[in-house]
């Protein structure tokens, strides 16, 4: 008797739950329900579940005809075992092959597979290590987690001589190789567990053996493949339908939890029987389906869409269903980046839900095998903003050896099968960041083709980095307030200072990053906006800009040009980081826990350096004092200066190899991506004492520069958001050195950034003085003064009997002042006290522009 002949009477012999797949829709049905019906077919007895009630009682036989086609006897092998209609795939070579796959593969197959591809590949420390034998340690392990899926590499089908036709066939005829396979998987689960039991294994002896081969037997176990070439959502056509396939795209939607029922679907609708087939009855539309007594699985549908950077120029993102069932529901989130494995299917629509006429157009979807986060090009996202548990991808083997697989969670085996190139990686970025210039190459190698800008680049730097989030038990509500640990920039300046240039560089590298313009978004754009869903018709919550990138950056260009209803979303977002909701009748509070990298342009497009900070931009103080960095770049003249830029700028048209610093070596895109995504999933540095001493001094420091001896008032010259931006800078900055703690230099450091950014942005032009109340209020201390001085000379000229009962015209009021005054007067200023004294009662303006006329409120 064949090995696969041993299969299916060991099938045959247990009892065990049907092994009926969501996302397979497999017309293949290998596992009997129980065991009354074979009993049934021993006693030659006609066998149709309709002709038996609950109690499987003897009941007469229908007389409707039998209209299955009878079985062609054949001699030298059974039903089960034949080729499946309509494929080339032989049932039992299927089985049998991939049962020697699981006992066969060795990890030597697959270093010489990728030696002939030209990849690079680990050295064995010893021959015997190549031996290994890799799924039979992966079953064993499913056996102690209790886990069901085997995570299946494809390279490994095609890496292993005897089952390379396998894998062609798992590509072409999924829905009816990966039952099979399913199979395949349980019996060798109950084989390995006996032959552990018969070996005496630690866990496997006596009664306990009996357990978990009881467990097993109550399982339903699942091969879940992956590691095909990926192809654009875009190119999928006619052809692929039925076949496996892979995409990668940013999931914008994910709906509910949807119970699906576990039956076969015809055309979307349960084919009920029309006539009750027994003799006694007969009766027709009498049957009805108990909803209570069906079986329903997970399953939710997911959106995915084009990632910005894989859409052709001048043509909108498309979008793709996934329908996803049970393990794997709820792994991914909106503004997750997947690689997904499935099959695609197509199904027809009607025209109208009340008639059978069918559109020839039919809706196309994915039915998901595998799912795998991220892609390897991009930053790791910020894991404290993930789920408690991380997000771990149900099932047991290797799921692709990024640099974000967590250390503790992987197996020995796995261990073992790690590639040569990621232990490379990680020893090359441990040495990288031994090196005394660390922080300076790590600023350089960002946006190498923009000329100096040294601070801006190692505050966006920081910035990337990020500090870590923190949760204080003590005080606040249920778990203490929650303090942000990204890192908010805004860059002001003249045009044609490379603004747009760093935030595009940045939002290449960025972890789920976001790239809007002022003029082009909208609040809900920003945040979330209400649909209605076309398949549900219900109204559903649809995830911004800031929502999808949540644990990343958002990039926000021409910033002085958004609407203000949208820029009043960011006060929220940019401080608690939430944004709350209430709109349709959905009432939430969204997470959007996202560092905000901002241009703006000056009022008038150049920037004037007579006045203040909020003078110059048009954005209100509250939203300025958010930023924990406010850089000025400004486009001064200077011959030097300018004849470097020009060389620089033109030796980037003669070749295309920036040198910044000299001529100094810098790092390529994909190593400066690595670096900070293992600084950010590796590090979370803990502030030592003396750095907490250092930050206290820093911060009184900043203070006491408001310190006036000649006057009674002080300047605010630093607020607490300026402390806890130091901070989250100072823990950047030890993320970035790789150190778990964060030091004095770090501290330091932090210090010179925040110092260095506020002298440009919180210096009053008038007296060349910091001052925070310009950031915070827009006014500072010397133009408070100014305005209080400018009041009393106001009421003192209308008291003196100016203009009489008539009052005093605006003009001549102003002109009047200015000549009383040894400083300029500005109209902005008079226009303001006037303002104020108006609300207070004392003064009533009256007329039109030049005819104004300002009077003296009596008695007040």
């Amino acid at each position: 008797m064949s090995q696969a002949l041993k299969t299916l009477s060991l099938l045959l012999s247990l009892r065990t739950p049907k092994n009926r797949r969501g996302d397979i829709h497999s017309s293949l049905s290998i596992t009997p329900t129980s065991a009354v019906p074979r009993a049934r077919r021993q006693n030659n007895l006609p066998f149709d579940d309709l002709r038996s009630d609950a109690s499987h009682l003897s009941v007469p036989a229908s007389s409707a005809p039998n209209l299955s086609a009878p079985a062609v006897p054949s001699d030298d092998e059974p039903d089960e075992i034949r080729a499946i209609w309509g494929t080339t795939v032989n049932l039992g070579e299927t089985m049998k092959t991939f049962r020697e796959f699981l006992r066969g593969f060795k990890i030597k197959y697959r270093i010489a597979y990728d030696r002939e591809r030209g990849l690079r590949t680990r050295v064995l420390s010893t021959p015997e290590e190549g031996e290994f034998l890799l799924y039979e340690g992966y079953l064993r392990r499913m056996r102690q987690t209790g886990e069901t899926n085997l995570n299946l590499d494809m390279i490994n089908l095609a890496a292993y001589p005897p089952s390379r036709k396998l894998q062609s066939q798992l590509v072409k005829y999924p829905q009816e190789v990966i039952p099979a396979m399913d199979q395949v998987l349980k019996d060798l689960m109950l084989e390995l567990a006996e032959e552990d039991q018969q070996a005496g294994m630690e866990g496997m002896r006596g009664t306990e053996g009996e357990e978990e081969i009881a467990e097993i037997m109550g399982k339903v176990y699942k091969i879940r493949p992956f590691g095909l070439p990926s192809v654009n959502m875009r190119d999928l056509n006619p052809s692929d339908t039925d076949k496996l396939v892979c995409i990668k795209g940013l999931v914008i939607r994910a709906t509910p939890v949807i119970p699906d029922m576990k039956v076969e679907i015809d055309r979307g609708k349960i084919d009920e029987p029309a006539r009750c087939p027994r003799d006694v009855c007969g009766t027709i539309g009498t049957m009805s389906l108990v909803h209570n007594r069906c079986e329903f699985a997970d399953r939710q549908v997911i959106r995915l869409q084009e990632t910005p950077d894989a859409v052709p120029d001048g043509q909108t993102p498309h979008t793709v269903s996934l329908s996803v069932y049970d393990e794997l529901v709820d792994v991914s989130k909106p503004g997750d980046r997947l690689i997904v494995t499935g099959i695609f299917r197509s199904v027809p629509v009607r025209v109208n839900p009340r008639q059978r006429t069918l559109k020839s157009l039919f809706r196309t979807f994915l039915d998901v095998v595998h799912i795998r986060i991220g892609t390897g090009d991009k930053l790791g996202l910020d894991r404290s903003t993930r789920p408690a548990g991380g997000d771990r991808i149900p099932g047991v083997g290797g799921v692709g050896g990024g640099i974000d697989m967590d250390d503790d969670q992987e197996h020995g085996t796995e261990r073992q099968r790690r590639t040569t190139k990621r232990e490379e990686l990680e020893a090359k970025l441990r040495e990288l960041s031994q090196r005394p210039d660390v922080y300076e190459l790590l600023a350089r190698s960002l946006a190498p083709s923009i000329y100096a800008m040294d601070d801006v680049k190692k505050g966006i730097l920081l910035q990337l980095f990020g500090g870590t989030n923190k949760s204080i038990a003590r005080g606040g509500g249920g778990g203490g307030p929650r303090y942000r640990g990204d890192i908010n920039v805004l860059l002001v300046g003249d045009p044609g200072v490379s603004k747009s240039q760093i935030l595009q560089y940045v939002h290449k590298i960025a972890p789920r990053g976001v790239y809007t313009s002022g003029k082009g978004s909208s609040a809900v754009g920003l945040t979330a906006y209400v649909t209605r869903d076309p398949d549900s018709k219900q109204l559903v919550l649809e995830s911004g800009a800031l929502v999808l990138s949540d644990g990343g950056v958002c990039c926000i260009d021409e910033f002085d040009k958004m609407s203000d209803a949208t820029r009043s979303v960011l006060h929220e977002v940019m401080e608690q980081q939430t944004v709350s909701i209430a709109k349709a009748g959905i009432i939430t509070t969204l997470n959007a826990r996202t560092s905000i990298l901002a241009a703006a342009n000056p009022i008038g497009s150049k920037y004037n350096p007579n006045e203040t900070v909020t003078r110059n931009i048009d954005l209100p103080p509250t939203l300025i004092s958010r930023f924990d960095l406010l850089y000025l770049v400004l486009d001064n003249v200077d011959e030097a200066l300018d004849r470097k830029l020009a060389q620089h700028l033109v030796a980037l048209y003669l070749e295309d190899a920036p040198e910044t610093g000299g001529g100094q070596d810098i790092l390529p895109l994909e190593e400066l991506s690595a670096y900070i995504t293992y600084a950010r999933s590796r590090i979370s540095p803990t502030i030592t004492e003396e750095a907490g001493d250092e930050l206290v001094r820093c911060y009184v420091t900043l203070r006491k520069a408001g310190e006036d001896p000649r006057s009674n008032e002080k300047r605010i010259t630093a607020t607490t958001r300026q402390l806890e931006s130091m901070i989250r800078l100072s823990e950047a900055h030890a993320r970035m050195r790789l150190s778990p703690f964060v030091e004095l230099g770090d501290v330091k450091e932090a210090f010179r950034l925040m110092r260095e950014a506020i002298n440009t942005s919180a210096r009053d032009p008038t007296t060349g003085e910091i001052d925070m109340g310009l950031l915070d209020t827009g006014i500072g201390r010397q133009q408070r003064k100014l305005r209080a001085d400018l009041r009393r000379a106001v009421l003192a000229m209308l008291d003196g009997g100016a203009g009489g009962t008539r009052g005093v015209r605006w003009a001549d009021a102003l002109a009047q002042i200015e000549a009383q005054s040894s400083v300029r007067v500005s109209t902005a200023d008079f226009q303001e006290v006037i303002r104020e004294l108006e609300q207070e009662g004392m003064v009533k303006v009256v007329g039109e522009r030049d005819r104004r006329m300002i009077k003296r409120v009596e008695g007040a």
